[in-house]
């Protein structure tokens, strides 16, 4: 499957931005999604993902409350809708999908087996 995000950009704190990340090559349907976020010099750190069984959601837990992923199987596409901002939020976004990810490995970069191209976020304060 291939990932093309987009929807990146700059933003001023408290600002929002929604990033879409369109797969194609295979449905999405019964794959998990995900997004990561990574800043120059430090690993991936899991931002919030969307299981395909069940529709569970998870998030990191400094963007708990703030940022909203969802997924629209007969459009091929997750999004995440980021509200309130923070500079700490910039970064380069990645979309990610995997299947048959154990529940206790949703938040590890090493699951996903596809990756998209990232899109850059940048939040003045």
């Amino acid at each position: 499957v291939q990932l093309q995000a987009s929807g990146g950009g700059l933003v001023q704190a408290g600002g929002s931005l929604r990033l879409s990340c369109a797969a194609s090559g295979r449905t999405i349907r019964r794959l998990d999604m995900t997004w990561f976020r990574q800043i120059p010099g430090k690993e991936r750190d899991f931002v919030a993902a969307t299981r395909w069984s069940g529709g569970h959601t998870y998030y990191a837990d400094p963007v708990k409350g703030r940022f909203i992923i969802s997924r629209d199987n007969a459009k091929n596409t997750v999004d995440l809708q980021m509200n309130s901002l923070e500079p700490e939020d910039t970064a380069v976004y990645y979309c990610a999908a995997g299947s048959s990810i154990i529940t206790s490995s949703v938040r590890s970069s090493n699951a996903y087996p596809y990756w998209g191209q990232g899109t850059q976020v940048t939040v003045s304060s």
